[in-house]
């Protein structure tokens, strides 16, 4: 563990603001949000970190849950970073082509 102040730790890349994702699990198919292909933008700067995030559909009534639980992931891997703000979009639409092979293949497809 370092001693360092949190202002001098590093902040996350984003490879590993997606594998802190990874935790989050979509309730409905049982697969991981960067899975799926919902995580459209995850950086980090000196304010904080920012993912814009979608749902497989706007109708989905999870995704404040989901949100949530991102947000909640995301402070729990990083907290020296000051603020954390996960942000759903709908631009541009979800489409099952943006999920990666393993989670079309755990869904059969």
């Amino acid at each position: 563990m370092s001693n360092a102040p949190d202002s001098l730790l590093p902040l996350p890349d984003e490879n590993a603001i997606r594998q802190a994702l990874a935790y989050v699990i979509d309730p409905e198919l049982g697969i991981n949000v960067v899975e799926l292909g919902l995580v459209y933008e995850a950086r980090a700067d000196r304010d904080g970190i920012r993912v814009a995030l979608t749902m497989t559909s706007p109708a989905c009534p999870l995704g404040q849950h989901i949100r949530d639980e991102a947000e909640g992931a995301l402070r729990q891997h990083f907290p020296h970073v000051p603020d954390v703000a996960v942000e759903l979009v709908w631009e541009p639409e979800w489409d099952p082509s943006m999920m990666s092979e393993s989670a079309k293949a755990q869904l059969g497809w």
